[in-house]
């Protein structure tokens, strides 16, 4: 592992990278240091998805106030250096403040009474970045002002210096959250933010770098909030989604603890923080509260949509099959990705596109829109208004789809087109990252698999009519075994298993059992909210 306090050395370590591998990815954790197992799991997540996991620790004074404590603000970085190898972090930047923002920049001064340097940064010497002041006069906001400008300042910073391929947020800090994402879609910067669920202490307590400053009482104390949230919950999936329900909930569970003096809960839209009567979708509900002198943040997103389940899987495990009848069983809209990959190398081969050419394949998709009906009897598909239900399966499309699907462009454009049929919920849906990457919260994730005997197996079955059925089962488990290994380490949404996912092996089970065993999960998992 690398450790690396100048600009100049991280771009060369940057640039020697990319020189060997030009599409290396690269995920960047954001962090000012004092490491725990929140900021662990951030590291987790981009060390699975990244050829390399950078660290940044700085302790960033733009976004202190006056009266904050940023001189006090724990900081040690030999332990954190510790962890980050243990994590497997490939390098570390820890800049100084002025090799941040330059010496014009940043003045130091020493006062008398505590013989200590106090760094003061003037704005007025540096150009500033603004977030929406829709988004920075709420929550933390009001309390905090110039905090999230100062943010957006060094995350905007870190961005462009390290260009990473994703940088990975905790949920924690959903506010800056939403205002990270903003930034990204306004500035069009070529990052994928990638939001990673809170971690919490044995009591409930959001791991935070300012728990340290709590006793063991006062931490026990502080977990008042957590159980606030879920009293909160419990009152909106009972059916009462009114604003007003969900935050006397919090008020008065809160109030039952007298150590911690609430600052504020609200209720607001996850994404743009605008305050909301009713959740019709998606509702943030978010707290701040200090215990002493320390003030702590927590958050939960409660959703009103109907569950949704995701099946990953490799090639040839039956994904297809299992997940259109258990829409059937379970009364659940059926979201067919592949079909949707397959419309799109449709219309490039229809339009004469190069599929080779990944410039002109973004000019193509980007102009177009599909039309699907997601009942799972029924295959409907269009493109541009045109039925390709049936020339999507044709072979030549079948033998271009996977090369088509390994673009980034394409990869984004279906993202983004199924996490909106997602909005309500109600949905199952099968392919290479539903559960890790399309669908992160949903309710019930599944990895089906299968041995690469088994599928070639059933393979060899499936092809026993047709023009390939002279192939040999050991070609077909070597093709089988080989697309394994490319799919699981491709650039562009490698096969993995989600953390929380239920693991079926089909080896030795019927489609029928499978679906059983899909069934009896949602009844035994999501039935009291479906």
């Amino acid at each position: 592992m690398r450790l690396f306090t100048t600009i100049a050395a991280l771009r060369c370590y940057l640039n020697l990278q990319k020189s060997a591998a030009p599409h290396l990815t690269v995920g960047l954790v954001p962090t000012m240091g004092a490491l725990h197992a929140g900021h662990l799991s951030l590291i987790q997540r981009a060390r699975q998805e990244n050829a390399i996991a950078l660290v940044s620790i700085f302790v960033n004074p733009l976004q202190f106030g006056p009266t904050e404590d940023f001189q006090d603000y724990p900081r040690n970085i030999e332990q954190d250096r510790l962890l980050c190898e243990q994590a497997g972090v490939d390098a570390i930047f820890a800049p100084s403040a002025t090799e941040m923002f330059g010496n014009q920049a940043v003045e130091r001064t020493e006062t008398e009474q505590t013989a200590q340097k106090q760094i003061e940064i003037h704005l007025s010497s540096l150009t500033q970045v603004v977030p929406p002041a829709a988004m920075t006069s709420v929550l933390c906001g009001k309390a905090r002002p110039g905090h999230f400008q100062g943010v957006a300042a060094i995350v905007t910073k870190l961005l462009s210096l390290v260009q990473p391929t994703k940088a990975y947020f905790g949920q924690k800090d959903a506010q800056q959250l939403a205002m990270i994402r903003k930034l990204v879609l306004d500035f069009n910067l070529p990052v994928e933010i990638v939001a990673c669920p809170i971690v919490r202490e044995e009591s409930g307590l959001a791991m935070s770098s300012r728990n340290q400053y709590l006793t063991a009482e006062q931490k026990q104390q502080a977990s008042v909030l957590y159980r606030a949230l879920q009293q909160a919950s419990e009152t909106f999936y009972s059916g009462d989604r009114i604003a007003a329900a969900a935050l006397a909930a919090v008020r008065a569970a809160v109030a039952g603890e007298p150590a911690v003096k609430l600052e504020y809960a609200d209720l607001v839209e996850p994404d743009t923080l605008t305050r909301l009567q009713v959740v019709e979708t998606a509702g943030l509900l978010a707290v701040a509260a200090r215990v002493g002198s320390t003030r702590l943040i927590d958050n939960i997103i409660l959703r009103n949509r109907r569950p949704i389940v995701a099946i990953d899987g490799p090639a040839g495990a039956g994904k297809s099959t299992v997940t259109r009848l258990a829409a059937t069983a379970l009364n659940l809209f059926y979201l067919d990705t592949g079909a949707m990959y397959r419309a799109l190398t449709w219309l490039a081969l229809k339009t004469g596109t190069p599929i080779s050419d990944e410039c002109a394949i973004a000019e193509l998709i980007s102009s177009s829109y599909l039309e699907y009906n997601l009942d799972p009897a029924s295959k409907m598909l269009k493109i541009n208004g045109e039925d390709v239900t049936e020339a999507i399966r044709s072979l030549e499309v079948t033998s271009r789809v996977s090369e088509m699907a390994a673009i980034p462009a394409v990869r984004q454009f279906l993202v983004e087109e199924q996490r909106r049929c997602g909005t309500k919920g109600g949905i199952i849906a099968e392919g290479r990252d539903i559960g890790t990457n399309v669908f992160p919260d949903a309710e019930l994730k599944i990895f089906l698999t299968a041995s690469v005997q088994e599928r070639s197996r059933r393979r060899l079955l499936e092809l026993k009519d047709s023009d390939r059925a002279n192939i040999s089962l050991a070609q077909l488990e070597q093709d089988i075994a080989l697309r394994d290994e490319k799919d699981s380490t491709r650039e562009v949404a490698p096969l993995r298993k989600a953390a929380d996912a239920v693991e079926i092996q089909t080896d030795n089970l019927t489609v029928a059992e499978v679906i059983d065993r899909i069934v009896g999960l949602y009844k035994e998992r999501i039935g009291p909210k479906s």
